[in-house]
């Protein structure tokens, strides 16, 4: 019996025969496959690659202490506190990572005579952590809100304080739920670093996107976009590993909870 998965396949391997060979191969090939038009690899991979997950490692870092301050605000029994917690998730979740990169890239450091630590390149990361921490802060409340309430009960039966409670025996258990959605905004990261193109950067501060998108302006790549295809597949290298270990991580935890 023939699987939805096998149509696919010949679907697939069918469309790209008809691409490399049909009647505009040529065309096609000279656009998004040619050897002489491609980007340096090397560059590519030491400087953009690195880059980039340098970048994603700094954004993620900074966004989940924020968010699991924000979490924590958010469940907290004073007003004042859930209220800003509240207003600050769901402004950055409203607006696109890409206007909150331009804001804090020009309209801040310019409104408010401000120089971001690490130039444009800097004040990048900071949208990007703020605009993480807004996502990540609902995926440590709900990680939080899913740990039986016996446990808190139990922890504070023991004479631990609320805090100690808190930290000692709900965010472990917490954080075990929430590694699958955490680490599926890790991979979300690693692209959206590829709007800090946006802002521009030092040669040896671009990220993967920049660099692709340089040399696909200059030399044999001017009007390619094959160092674009090389950058797509740099990214599929890294982050379809990560997708399929978020989905491994799930199917793992639904057989725990059954």
């Amino acid at each position: 019996m023939i699987t939805l998965n096998v149509v696919v396949a010949v679907v697939v391997v069918g469309l790209f025969a008809w691409l490399l060979f049909g009647p505009n191969s040529e065309r096609f090939r000279a656009q998004f496959l040619s050897p002489a038009a491609a980007g340096n690899w090397w560059t590519l991979i030491s400087v953009g690659v690195v880059n980039t997950l340098l970048y994603t490692a700094i954004a993620f870092a900074g966004g989940i202490v924020l968010a699991l301050a924000l979490a924590l605000m958010r469940l907290s029994p004073i007003a004042t506190l859930r209220w800003l917690a509240t207003a600050w998730i769901e402004f950055f979740r409203g607006l696109p990572a890409l206007i909150v990169i331009i804001f804090m890239g020009f309209g801040v450091p310019i409104a408010f005579g401000w120089s971001p630590p690490g130039g444009l390149v800097g004040a990048g990361l900071l949208a990007l952590v703020l605009v993480a921490s807004a996502y990540m802060a609902e995926t440590i409340r709900a990680g939080i809100q899913a740990v039986p309430k016996g446990q808190t009960e139990a922890a504070r039966s023991l004479g631990m304080s609320s805090g100690a409670t808190m930290f000692r025996v709900v965010l472990p258990q917490a954080f075990r739920v929430v590694i699958p959605p955490l680490t599926n905004e890790f991979v979300l990261l690693i692209k959206d670093t590829s709007l800090l193109a946006i802002i521009g950067a030092e040669p040896l501060q671009r990220e993967l996107t920049t660099l692709a998108r340089d040399f696909q302006a200059s030399g044999l790549s001017a009007g390619t976009s094959t160092s674009l295809v090389q950058a797509a597949l740099l990214y599929l290298v890294i982050t379809l590993p990560l997708t399929q270990l978020v989905a491994w991580m799930e199917r793992r935890q639904r057989k725990a909870t059954r």
